[in-house]
């Protein structure tokens, strides 16, 4: 009786044992309790990137389901809110505004891609052929809107007032010589409209989106130092997890940046 005791006792601790430490990374996280990583992208560019580390994650271990947004808000919203795990689509200013505008819990965990943006026009071959006051579309959230008004004043439409830098709105425009008439839109609509402005500033994502080559439809583009990188978030009780670390690692391997190479022939830069 006391010998059977004893391997009962003895089989109930390694159980338990095994119990602590037998989950794998993926097995012991918290976002995977359904068994996948619920991964938010924009529809076109970051959703064939991500497409690509799912397909890596795969030979990895680790399960991506992909939802993807058609605008710039609802994707940190569905973060927030635990309708997703980890996001990628966007760059840090307007994350850091995001968060503070509507008092997010989330953090950037990694750098991503570059999406220079550009001025393209179905009217004029170049930005000096504008006329007179042409009517130019820009983005109408305020980074971006900044970063269009940044762009103007670098292929020297305008001039900005000193000191305002990416929080430039419309308002702070300190020379438009050329009476340039500028019209905030949305930015997923821009490219759809852009047969009615004479020029615009799109996102490279929606340009793609839309059949436009940043390298080769755009009248004027960033440099490729812009530094306006994208990047990958979480909520801030997430940062620390193996899996977020996991994708992390996937993103940002040699197979993706050759993937981001070879796609997008320079239109989307790899920051890595």
């Amino acid at each position: 009786m006391k010998k059977w005791l004893l391997v009962s006792l003895l089989v109930l601790v390694v159980g338990a044992l095994a119990a602590c430490g037998g989950k794998d990374k993926s097995e012991g996280s918290d976002l995977l309790s359904d068994g996948k990583l619920v991964v938010g992208v924009t529809a076109g560019p970051h959703e064939q990137i991500v497409e690509k580390v799912k397909e890596l994650a795969e030979k990895d271990g680790l399960t991506i389901e992909l939802k993807v947004f058609t605008d710039y808000v609802m994707p940190n919203v569905a973060l927030a809110e635990k309708e997703i795990d980890i996001n990628s689509f966007q760059t840090e200013p307007f994350f850091d505004h995001m968060v503070k505008d509507r008092n997010l819990d989330l953090v950037k965990v990694a750098d991503t891609v570059t999406f220079p943006m550009g001025v393209y026009s179905s009217k004029v071959k170049a930005i000096s052929e504008l006329k007179n006051g042409a009517k130019i579309g820009l983005p109408s959230d305020p980074t971006n809107s900044g970063r269009a008004l940044l762009l103007f004043e670098l292929a020297g439409l305008i001039t900005i007032k000193d000191g305002v830098g990416l929080n430039a709105t419309v308002n702070d425009i300190d020379e438009n010589k050329n009476g340039y008439a500028f019209i905030e839109l949305d930015s997923a609509q821009i490219a759809r409209q852009l047969d009615e402005l004479d020029a615009a500033a799109i996102n490279t994502n929606f340009a793609i989106e839309s059949g436009l080559s940043p390298t080769k439809d755009s009248i004027f583009i960033e440099p490729k130092d812009s530094p306006f990188a994208n990047l990958i978030a979480v909520r801030t009780e997430s940062k620390d997890e193996e899996v977020v670390q996991q994708f992390i690692d996937l993103y940002r391997s040699e197979e993706v940046k050759k993937f981001i190479e070879e796609t997008f022939d320079g239109a989307i830069i790899p920051s890595w």
